[in-house]
Order: C-alpha cells, then sequence, then structure tokens
C-alpha cells in the first residue's frame, strides 16, 4: 500500500558517511528500505532511496524533520516526500 512509501532524496557534495547516516537514522527509527539508488558525478552525490514507514517509530512529519537536520549536519540538501505525492509531481499529462 502506498500510504506507507516515502521518497527519500539527498544532494550534495561526495563525502563519507552520507548513506551510512541517513540508513542509521531509517534503521534506528524502523524505517524499510526497499530500493537504493545512488550517483555520483563530478564529485556531487546523489541518492534516492525508497522507504515504506508503515512500522516506523515516528510519524511522516517527524521523520521528515530528523533527516533534513541530518542533512544540515551533513551540509547536504534532503527531500522527504509521501510516495503518491512525488509521482503525481513528475508524471507529465
Amino acid at each position: 500500500m502506498d500510504d506507507y512509501k516515502i521518497i527519500i532524496t539527498v544532494s550534495g557534495t561526495d563525502k563519507v558517511g552520507i548513506v551510512a547516516s541517513v540508513s542509521g537514522i531509517l534503521a534506528k527509527y524502523k524505517v524499510n528500505i526497499e530500493d537504493i539508488k545512488q550517483t555520483l558525478m563530478q564529485g556531487h552525490f546523489v541518492m534516492f532511496m525508497l522507504c515504506d514507514i508503515k512500522e516506523a517509530e515516528l510519524n511522516f512529519k517527524e521523520l521528515k524533520n530528523v533527516l533534513i537536520e541530518e542533512g544540515n549536519r551533513l551540509e547536504v540538501e534532503v527531500w522527504v516526500q509521501k510516495k503518491g505525492i512525488f509521482e503525481k509531481m513528475h508524471t507529465v499529462q
């Protein structure tokens, strides 16, 4: 069910620990990572994660805030969206 699916996007200058930090937060709050893609383009790191928050210990808004705070600490941009909204934003009609 897509009600519990979220998309996390992380973007910024590549550095050690980005994946570990974000995935560590997700594990801490019992968020399941269902798919992950990452790439590095000329030193610019981009990662997309599809996650399930059905069993999460935080609600969507709380988790989003924690991840954004971690992005600020890591000096990267973090976006967290519900999967349904993400898909509607990226659908060409």
